[in-house]
């Protein structure tokens, strides 16, 4: 069994929607899913859930632990911001070859395979990246709290604060503005008290109602969607985004702001050549075997 061990590769996708758990060995693949991680908001449930998701792989594989400690894994999960994250995390998976970062690169490799391009990872979080050969280089992904801009939470908490606006006469109500407003029965306290301790989560929840808005003609869905694919496009700007460069767009959320973009930025747009957790699997076949 030693050498098949040294021949298994695990891949991990962890964000803040969900985990994408795959591991690859003899030509098989197999994959499993788990809830939404956050190294950084909550480092002990990440880790939970990691431990359940590999033991889940291992289970399908018929692997022991002992096998998985000789395994080679990359593993992207959002929040890890450094060491203070990453280490705990490689101490309880007790895997010897193992790289632990965040979810941005893994995405871009899945996105992109082995070409050049710029991805903007638009989920619950958001990140922007260009990829030009063996550099790469990232814009964003700094958290709900101090960024993510055109992220779900990001347009969710967006929607909610219009409402505030509508109600404080900075802009006149719409269909959406009124249906997010009854949601919290018409009352600003309920909405304030929700926003005081929603999670991105939380916030992204309402982001499909918001682009469904605007798709439907919707002004203020539409002004929001607008200013998420705003700052797409300066954030291309920034990495020198130029006609002829392939854009992928990725995440749940990314695809509704196709129609938002200027019409150069969107004749870029590219299809992805595969998922974040296919990146995660090729940057783990890339290590060497212990």
């Amino acid at each position: 069994m030693g050498d098949q061990a040294n021949s298994v590769i695990i891949g991990i996708d962890g964000g803040g929607t969900r985990c994408r758990f795959g591991l690859s060995l003899a030509g098989r693949r197999f994959e499993t899913l788990g809830p939404p991680a956050n190294a950084s908001t909550d480092l002990t449930g990440t880790i939970a859930t990691l431990s359940q998701g590999i033991a889940d792989l291992a289970a399908q594989a018929n692997l022991t632990q002992k096998n998985l400690a000789h395994a080679r894994a990359y593993v992207g999960v959002a929040g890890v911001l450094g060491s203070a994250q990453a280490d705990p995390i490689k101490a309880a998976l007790q895997i010897k070859t193992i790289l632990v970062e965040d979810d941005r690169r893994a995405a871009v490799i899945g996105a992109l395979g082995d070409g050049d391009g710029i991805v903007a990872g638009i989920g619950t979080g958001s990140f922007l990246a260009r990829r030009e050969g063996l550099d790469m280089r990232f814009l964003g992904g700094w958290g709900a709290r101090l960024g993510d801009e055109a992220s779900g939470a990001w347009l969710g908490r967006s929607a909610l604060a219009r409402v505030l606006h509508v109600v404080d006469g900075l802009h006149d109500h719409s269909e959406l503005t009124e249906a997010l407003f009854a949601h919290f029965g018409r009352d600003t306290a309920t909405l304030v008290t929700f926003g005081a301790t929603a999670t991105p989560q939380t916030f992204a929840e309402f982001a499909p109602q918001v682009a469904d808005a605007a798709a439907a003609g919707d002004a203020q869905g539409r002004a929001l969607m607008q200013a998420g694919a705003d700052y797409i496009t300066r954030a291309c700007q920034a990495l020198e985004w130029s006609a002829g460069t392939p854009l992928c767009l990725i995440g749940g959320l990314a695809p509704r702001y196709a129609p938002y973009l200027p019409a150069d930025t969107a004749a870029g747009l590219v299809e992805p050549k595969g998922r974040a957790l296919d990146g995660a699997l090729a940057l783990a076949a890339r290590f060497d075997a212990p």
